[in-house]
C-alpha cells in the first residue's frame, strides 16, 4: 500500500494534532494490521508506540547535542578487539547508569590515547538515554569559561550551569598547573557537586598527582578527597585506541567517515563581529 491511499482528512487531522510523523510508517502499519487481522485497539497502540519511540529518540538526540557529545563515541561503536585492558565488571556496572542516580563519580585514568575520552562520552550517551542532563568540556575550557564569566558578571550563572546538570564530564583533568583563581574554581565545582551530582573526570594523572597541579594544597586536598571518596576508578592500560579511529581511503570513498557538524549561521555571524 502506498502513502497516497491514505485518506486526505486523516492526514490533515494528524498534522493538526502534530502527529504527522506517523504518516511515514502508516501505510506499512496498515498493511501489517490487515495481514495479521489486528484488533483496532492493538493497531492504535502500535501507531502510538511508534510515535512514542520517535519522540523519545529525538529527545535523547537533543540531550546529547546540548551536551556536545560526539555522536560516534558510543558503546556500540567501541572496538572490543582493541588491546586496551580495564575492569570489565566495573565498566558493565557503569553502563547501567546507576552511579548517576546515586550521585557518585567516576575517574577514568590512563596514558594518552587509550580511550578515556571515548568511554567518558559513551557513559554520557547512556545518561542521555536515561533522560539525564549531561555536559562535557575539557578542564581548561571549564576554567576559561569561569574566568571570562567574571569579566561580564555572569560567574554565578555559569557556575550554576555546571552544578545543575545530572552528569558533568571534565576531560583532561589536571593536565596543567593551575593558578590561585583556577584552583579555587576547580575546588568550587568539585565541592559543590559532592553528593549533589555526578562527575566523570578523565586524566593522564592519578589522583595522587593532582595535588601538585593546585596552587593551594589545602583546597586541593579538600576537593580531591571529596571526589575520590565517592568515585569509581576505571584504569585503562594498553595500546593507543586512537589508531582505531584513523581515517582510511576506503572509508573516505564509501562515505563512512562522518563530516564535521555544520556551523550555525548565528555562530558564524558572531565570529565575523
Amino acid at each position: 500500500m502506498t502513502a497516497d491511499v491514505i485518506n486526505k482528512d486523516l492526514k490533515t487531522s494528524l498534522r493538526r494534532l502534530r502527529l504527522s510523523p506517523i504518516l511515514a510508517t502508516l501505510a506499512d502499519r496498515l498493511a501489517l494490521a490487515r495481514k495479521k487481522r489486528m484488533p483496532h485497539q492493538d493497531f492504535l497502540l502500535l501507531l502510538l508506540q511508534d510515535e512514542v519511540s520517535r519522540r523519545d529518540g529525538n529527545a535523547v538526540a537533543r540531550r546529547a547535542q546540548r551536551a556536545r557529545l560526539d555522536s560516534e563515541s558510543t558503546f556500540e561503536a567501541w572496538d572490543e578487539t582493541a588491546e586496551v585492558s580495564y575492569d570489565e565488571t566495573l565498566l558493565a556496572e557503569l553502563k547501567t547508569g546507576r552511579f548517576v542516580e546515586a550521585c557518585l563519580h567516576v575517574g577514568i585514568y590512563g596514558p594518552v590515547g587509550v580511550g578515556k575520552t571515548f568511554l567518558a562520552q559513551a557513559l554520557g550517551h547512556v545518561a542521555c538515554e536515561a533522560g539525564r542532563s549531561v555536559s562535557i568540556l575539557r578542564h581548561d575550557q571549564l576554567l576559561k569559561t569561569l574566568r571570562h564569566a567574571r569579566l561580564d558578571n555572569s560567574y554565578e550563572a555559569e557556575l550554576l550551569k555546571l552544578l545543575a546538570v545530572d552528569l558533568l564530564i571534565v576531560d583532561d583533568f589536571a593536565l596543567d598547573a593551575m593558578d590561585a583563581q583556577e584552583s579555587r574554581d576547580t575546588y568550587e565545582v568539585l565541592v559543590e557537586r559532592h553528593r549533589a551530582g555526578s562527575v566523570i573526570l578523565t586524566s593522564n594523572r592519578g589522583p595522587d598527582e593532582w595535588i601538585a597541579t593546585f596552587a593551594d594544597p589545602i583546597r586541593a586536598q579538600a576537593a580531591i578527597d571529596r571526589f575520590t571518596s565517592r568515585s569509581f576508578d576505571l584504569v585503562l592500560e594498553g595500546e593507543s585506541y586512537r589508531s582505531r579511529l584513523k581515517p582510511s581511503v576506503e572509508g573516505l570513498q564509501s562515505g563512512q567517515i562522518a563530516k564535521p557538524p555544520t556551523k550555525s549561521k548565528k555562530r558564524s555571524r558572531s565570529r565575523a563581529n
